[in-house]
């Protein structure tokens, strides 16, 4: 209907007519401190109300159900055994197997490739059977 209104006013109307107006105005609202009455009524309220009302036995199930979890938890993961100091840690145990690995791999390869170029540079066919190649995941 209001619409239909602004419609047939007219051309006259802008943009800035048909925006919804703020209805909060500019300017701050300072608030004022409650009266005594108020805040001696919001403390009593506060005083008397009830504490929450947690079912004794819902407590209970919800600690004995907890206790279960973390004991099916320890037993799925269990805690390794009490490790040195300078022991390393179990990823820091692998990322070392895999540096070793690598580092005999680099050794078999420079050790071949010496091998294929003293063949090469003295004319003779490469010594030995080609070396099994391993694959990696």
């Amino acid at each position: 209907m209001v619409l239909t209104q602004l419609l047939k006013a007219g051309p006259a109307l802008s943009v800035a007519d048909l925006a919804p107006q703020p209805s909060m105005p500019a300017v701050p609202v300072e608030r004022r401190t409650p009266p005594d009455v108020y805040r001696r009524a919001i403390e009593a309220h506060r005083q008397a109300a009830t504490p929450s009302r947690v079912d004794p036995g819902i407590a209970a199930a919800v600690e004995r159900q907890t206790a279960a979890m973390r004991e099916l938890s320890r037993r799925a993961f269990p805690e390794p055994d009490v490790v040195a100091d300078d022991a390393l840690a179990p990823i820091e145990h692998a990322h070392a197997q895999r540096r070793r690995q690598a580092t005999v791999t680099e050794a078999a390869a420079l050790r071949r490739a010496r091998q294929e170029r003293a063949a090469r540079e003295a004319g003779t066919p490469t010594i030995g059977p080609p070396a099994a190649l391993r694959t990696t995941a």
